[in-house]
């Protein structure tokens, strides 16, 4: 290999720096390595740089790089004339490497080479439009499709002299012709087809005995799994069916035995109530004849001052007032009564005299001698210790 130099020093332009976007790619290649190992990323910095520079190296960007990578010029342009890939002198817009080497040469790469001398010039000359230049080049690795060339970045294989011309036009026009073989072949395959192993017979009964096998054993694979989804679906049901019944029959049980409380309650109530009833209306009767302390028509006839009215209250004690139909003969409308007079406790009751029972008795309309008649002030200071009858109307007084 010749060797390589720099260009000119009347091609090299005065200054180069990396672009803002290429500065930010470039310290992101630094980053990858550890520290004192940044001169790694040598190569693809001068890369970036010579793309930049519209497909070559000049010595001022061979500089730049080096500058930030700290190292010595010396040692980044021993790897920028190292590698032929990087270009020292200014080339094309398409710039062809021509491999030059024994598998090209064999299959008509010389042919090519005359084209390049013919219409481009000699080597890393370019083309007074600026569109190509072209180099001669070591082994590009696609040998199985010799002859072959490298424009920019793609390969042209299978090539010769006419298509090569095609390629050149297309590009002199301002298209990009489509890389890789320019024959009916897929990549490298054999131009002529398989040349060996072509006989069916050699793999058709393997190839249908395994297809059978794989099919057989998804299929078993599925009737299984089918099979297993299926006892898991029923395994379900059954449980969610075992424990709605449980459900159901819980609830129905619950139910029955709420019923039959409720009932047996019901019954106890009402029982209560026709118990009370009856002891009440048994009661009346003899309450109607036990004798007065004063006949109900005298105490009708009987005015008792007002200076005998005893102590009332305008409400209850504490907002609470004692349930005063406990009182024998007290019923609702009476307690109702009593309230409005101002009476609501047993122990305010249980401290009148003869003359407060007998104003309180002649001010209740309709029940004139009731509060004599029943003993309300007995049966307030029975009460107002505590105790309670059995029932809840009071306890009919002894006579």
């Amino acid at each position: 290999m010749s060797p390589r130099r720099l260009a000119e020093p009347r091609m090299q332009p005065a200054t180069f720096a990396f672009t803002a976007e290429n500065d930010v790619w470039a310290k992101g290649q630094i980053a990858r390595y550890p520290e004192g190992r940044q001169a790694s990323a040598v190569i693809p910095l001068l890369w970036r740089a010579q793309e930049q520079a519209s497909g070559w190296l000049p010595q001022k960007a061979i500089e730049h790089v080096a500058d930030i990578l700290g190292m010595a010029r010396i040692r980044v342009l021993e790897v920028a004339t190292f590698y032929t890939m990087f270009n020292l002198e200014p080339v094309g817009k398409f710039h062809v490497q021509l491999c030059g080497t024994t598998p090209c040469m064999l299959r008509g790469a010389d042919e090519l080479r005359k084209i390049c001398h013919r219409r481009i010039g000699e080597q890393l000359h370019v083309t007074a439009n600026g569109k190509f230049s072209w180099v001669e080049v070591e082994c590009l690795g696609a040998c199985v499709n010799a002859p072959m060339t490298q424009i920019n970045y793609d390969y042209y294989e299978d090539l010769n002299p006419e298509i090569f011309e095609k390629i050149l036009d297309e590009m002199a026009a301002g298209r990009v012709p489509k890389p890789g073989p320019q024959i009916d072949r897929q990549m490298s395959a054999p131009i002529l087809g398989r040349t060996t192993l072509n006989d069916p017979s050699i793999y058709e009964d393997r190839t249908r005995k395994l297809e059978s096998e794989l099919k057989a054993a998804a299929e078993k694979a599925a009737a299984e799994k089918a099979a297993a989804e299926k006892a898991a679906a029923e395994k379900a049901a059954t449980e969610k069916a075992a424990a709605e019944k449980a459900a159901a029959e819980k609830a129905a049980a619950e139910k029955a035995a709420a019923e039959k409380a409720a009932a047996e309650k019901a019954a106890a109530e009402k029982a209560a109530v026709e118990k009370a009833a009856a002891e009440k209306a048994a009661a009346e009767p003899e309450a109607k004849a036990a004798p007065d302390p004063m006949p109900t028509a005298a105490i009708a006839e009987e005015h008792v001052s007002d200076e005998h009215k005893p102590e009332l209250l305008s409400k209850a004690r504490d907002g609470k007032a004692d349930d005063l139909k406990l009182i024998w003969g007290v019923g609702p409308k009476l307690e109702t009564m009593l309230h409005a007079m101002g009476v609501f406790h047993f122990d305010q009751i249980a401290t009148w005299t003869d003359m407060n029972l007998r104003w309180v008795d002649q001010n209740l309309t309709g029940f004139k001698g009731r509060a004599v008649r029943d003993k309300w002030v007995e049966q307030a200071a029975k009460l107002a210790t505590g105790w309670r009858p059995a029932s809840g109307i009071g306890d009919r007084p002894k006579e």
